[in-house]
């Protein structure tokens, strides 16, 4: 359980953090870089909840939590240490995966096929969707580049991947199921 009684602890007032290993680092340094834009995400999760209600809003309650859950993954390098940490590190799992694939389906399995690009907007909800989903495609980028220099849990850059297509489909179905959708029209302006 965490304890939190004080916030400001003025370890980092010299442009430093700590990884969930202990390890302090620079606070640009790639895996802040990343996991602080999957704490964005989240935050754009929370606003997008202030137009949900019902099922979508369940949704995005479990979604907030697995980002959460994947911040704690990104902040604890090492993977291949551990079975050795005294507490075991949380990282991300294929079942949470999968549930996003599924919801994913059931989703998609009542939209009209896409003729055209959608531009973001539509109903308010729908909007905020389409923020969270450019947010998640850049801690993906993150993510991904931070991989290529680290070790990363790759269930982690799945899961940023399959996020990005569930907010999609998702603003989608807050556009009345893709009725209101606001479709790009090529070259309108020219």
């Amino acid at each position: 359980m965490v304890v939190l009684s004080k916030i400001y602890t003025r370890t980092g007032d010299r442009g430093d953090t700590a990884l969930g290993n202990g390890v302090r680092v620079a606070k640009y340094c790639a895996r802040v870089d990343a996991y602080g834009t999957v704490d964005e995400c989240n935050a754009t999760v929370g606003l997008a909840r202030q137009h949900s209600d019902g099922d979508m809003d369940t949704a995005l309650s479990r979604i907030q939590n697995d980002l959460f859950d994947l911040g704690a993954d990104m902040c604890r390098p090492d993977m291949e240490k551990d079975a050795e940490a005294q507490y075991p590190p949380l990282r991300l799992t294929d079942a949470q995966l999968e549930r996003l694939e599924s919801e994913i389906d059931i989703m998609n399995a009542n939209l009209a096929p896409l003729r055209s690009f959608i531009l973001p907007g539509g109903s308010a909800l729908a909007a905020q969707l389409h923020l969270c989903r450019t947010v998640c495609r850049r801690a993906e980028r993150l993510a991904v580049k931070l991989g290529a220099r680290e070790s990363i849990n790759e269930v982690a850059v799945k899961y940023l991947n399959r996020l990005s297509d569930w907010f999609f489909v998702a603003g989608r179905v807050a556009n009345s199921n893709g009725g209101k959708d606001v479709l790009w029209v090529p070259g309108a302006n020219r």
